[in-house]
């Protein structure tokens, strides 16, 4: 294996290419007697100046399929949140919430957009596996602690809080994407303006 690999490499080809330069040196009668040293001296020095190996690049998924792993899980989600049982503020909150994230990555042109913004995928993706699943477990856990304890703060209210901050979030990135658009529409403006004249 170690042996296939080094014949396929830079440094042998490099070498063998002064090699045969070393054996046109020694039937033109250049090298004389000592055309081993000659063609062995060529090779290794061909060896030796050629670029080293560069290890591939990992192979990350792209935005795209990173988007697509991320619509599997938010169906996962879909599925938890379904069998939680939440306050009628809460659940109406967490409706418009994920109303507004199924939108976003519904496959499409919209997808296509944020799948040109990592950092949009970095927080879509981090409201989905983390804050929002975090969000309705810490509910569900505290409010059954609450029974034992009356007279503590309603977890609802946390939970109605973060809800409203996740859906903020989420606003702001759909408003970056729009602005994405704005500006790539007026910089089609500007092209087809510099164009005419």
């Amino acid at each position: 294996m170690a042996i296939s690999k080094y014949l396929e490499s830079r440094k042998n080809i490099a070498g063998s290419a002064c090699g045969l330069l070393g054996l046109v040196l020694t039937f033109t009668g250049v090298a004389g007697p000592y055309w081993p040293v000659v063609v062995a001296g060529l090779y290794g020095a061909g060896a030796l100046i050629a670029p080293p190996e560069r290890p591939p690049l990992p192979d990350f998924p792209t935005p795209s399929a990173q988007l697509d792993e991320l619509r599997e899980d938010f169906g996962k989600l879909g599925a938890y949140l379904a069998e939680v049982e939440l306050p009628p503020a809460a659940a109406g909150r967490l409706t418009e919430l994920t109303g507004l994230l199924s939108t976003l990555l519904e496959p499409g042109w919209v997808a296509e957009v944020l799948a040109q913004d990592p950092e949009g995928v970095h927080t879509l993706s981090r409201v989905v596996r983390q804050d929002l699943p975090e969000a309705v477990d810490t509910f569900v856990r505290t409010r059954w602690w609450t029974r034992m304890t009356p007279g503590t703060e309603p977890p609802e209210r946390h939970l109605e809080r973060q809800l409203t901050l996740l859906q903020e979030e989420a606003e702001r990135l759909t408003a970056a994407l729009r602005e994405t658009e704005a500006r790539r529409q007026e910089s089609h403006t500007r092209y087809l303006e510099d164009r005419s004249k």
